[in-house]
């Protein structure tokens, strides 16, 4: 049989086919798309169209490479980009662009939940998150209040996911996993949260879409995207989730004692739960997972975004970058680089500003600025790792996924800031490896086809490319990071980032 696996992201959609006999990824799809140009500062939308169009046009290239063996295909996971807003009509037209994860545009409107429901902590009582401007709930809100006539045709919200799903099936519904990520789910429960929903508007309460287990089938692809894909009768869709949520799969992180980060655009750190997770201070993300389970999560703006950036400005190859970054001692000889070109969320910074601390004439040179730049947002990752540490939850291993888990000196600097070993996969979409092993788990009736076998199976560990901490740089970072928080706290309060 062969799964599906489908990550649908911010700047592209990629497909897997995955062989559940053989374990190996048959075949594979990509297409890009853009964000749309020329909006204010803040505002981060793209069109939900184009999502549909790379999805039809990924799953249609892996069945014309499939060849006969399409015929095998069984099943559809879904992985999407969290905490986007779409927005449907009575006729389920979409009635505007979608406002993305990185939108930071509703400050105000979160301003306006911490101020009716006392503070973080108010927010993290009775719903276990507090509410930060990348989530789902203040976008409705900004909505509500800046687009009236908008919001008033809205009949069906939904995440990113939920989108193709339905476009998939037909069938709007919303897994435990991705709805933690709008900020209305209450995660101790599962279920969603009145207080807030009617803080938006009781009206809310019918726009909503049933919310339930991760587990199980959303629904059967409708004949007219099976005959528009090339798909075979009676494939079936799973529940699907968020992006982090499938790359936990993806690298089997299913389990405790093993910590998945994710070194994309943004930089995310997490480990499977079986209880909630709950942070009193708010900046873990107390989010579920799409096994059922918990998935504290720490998510940083800028990780790829700053290396490539540098890199652009001194027009260096990935391989120059490689040799550069390698060259440099541990410290960038003395730089600090405050990573936040795109505000940050951990720390909560929506209009921060990158920072470059400490530069002399001995090292500004490209070197040293593009290893700052690889350490700072690793740094930036490590305060979340702190917390997690607070929280009870160690790693015996870091697996990392992501455009930049490809550079080996990067591997490097990651084991020596966390201290833990640190391990690259065979494949570094582990968003779309997880989508098909969730399709796969989802028709699975099989007490063996759990998760952890499954994982064992089907997730590769590239062993070759392991980096275990060395105990000189390891002292050096606890240095760096404490002065990296200094610096970003003392910034701040002078208003400086």
């Amino acid at each position: 049989m062969i799964f599906i696996g489908i990550d649908s992201g911010t700047q592209s959609t990629k497909a897997v086919a995955l062989d559940s006999e053989s374990g190996e990824i048959l075949v594979s799809a990509q297409e890009s798309y853009e964000l749309i140009g020329g909006l204010p500062s803040g505002h981060m939308e793209q069109h939900p169209q184009d999502w549909l169009t790379a999805t039809k046009n990924v799953i249609s290239r892996c069945v014309g490479d499939l060849g006969e063996l399409s015929e095998k295909i069984k099943a559809i996971g879904v992985s999407g980009q969290q905490h986007g807003l779409v927005v449907l009509d009575e006729n389920d037209e979409v009635i505007r662009p979608a406002k993305l994860w990185c939108d930071t545009s509703t400050i105000e409107q979160c301003q306006q939940f911490s101020d009716e429901f006392g503070g973080s902590s108010g927010l993290i009582k009775i719903s276990g998150n507090n509410i930060l401007p990348g989530y789902t709930v203040p976008k409705v809100l900004w909505l509500k209040q800046n687009e009236p006539e908008s919001y008033s045709r809205v009949r069906s919200i939904l995440l990113p996911h939920d989108y193709i799903n339905f476009w998939l099936t037909g069938v709007k519904k919303m897994e435990y996993g991705d709805a933690s990520g709008t900020g209305l789910l209450n995660i101790r429960k599962r279920e969603w949260c009145e207080e807030l929903v009617d803080f938006v508007g009781s009206e809310m309460q019918d726009m909503l879409p049933e919310v339930g287990s991760s587990l199980s089938i959303h629904g059967e692809v409708i004949s007219e995207v099976q005959k528009d894909c090339g798909l075979p009768d009676g494939v079936v869709v799973s529940a699907g989730g968020g992006d982090n949520m499938m790359g936990a799969i993806g690298t089997g992180n299913v389990k405790s004692g093993v910590i998945t980060a994710s070194f994309g655009t943004s930089g995310t750190l997490y480990g499977v739960s079986d209880a909630p997770a709950v942070d009193d201070n708010g900046e873990v993300a107390a989010f579920c997972d799409s096994t059922d389970k918990w998935l504290p999560l720490v998510c940083t703006m800028n990780v790829t975004v700053v290396t490539e950036q540098v890199r652009d400005l001194f027009g260096l190859s990935l391989e120059d970058m490689e040799s550069a970054v390698s060259s440099v001692d541990p410290g960038s000889g003395g730089l600090t680089f405050l990573p936040y070109l795109n505000g940050e969320r951990t720390p909560n910074l929506p209009n921060g500003k990158g920072v470059i601390h400490g530069l002399t004439t001995n090292n500004m040179r490209p070197e040293y600025l593009i290893r700052s730049a690889m350490e700072g947002a690793t740094m930036g990752l490590a305060y979340g790792m702190r917390k997690f540490n607070e929280m009870g939850v160690s790693p015996s291993e870091i697996r990392v996924t992501g455009g930049g888990s490809q550079s080996q000196s990067w591997r490097q600097i990651s084991a020596d800031v966390f201290n833990a070993s640190v391990v690259p996969l065979a494949t570094s979409e582990g968003a779309s490896l997880g989508a098909a092993i969730q399709a796969m788990h989802c028709i699975s009736e099989s007490e063996d086809n759990n998760y952890e076998s499954l994982c064992e199976r089907f997730v590769k560990i590239d062993d070759a490319g392991r980096c275990d901490p060395k105990s000189e740089n390891v002292s050096i970072y606890e240095e760096l990071i404490d002065r990296q928080t200094r610096l970003t706290r003392d910034l701040n309060e002078a208003d400086h980032i």
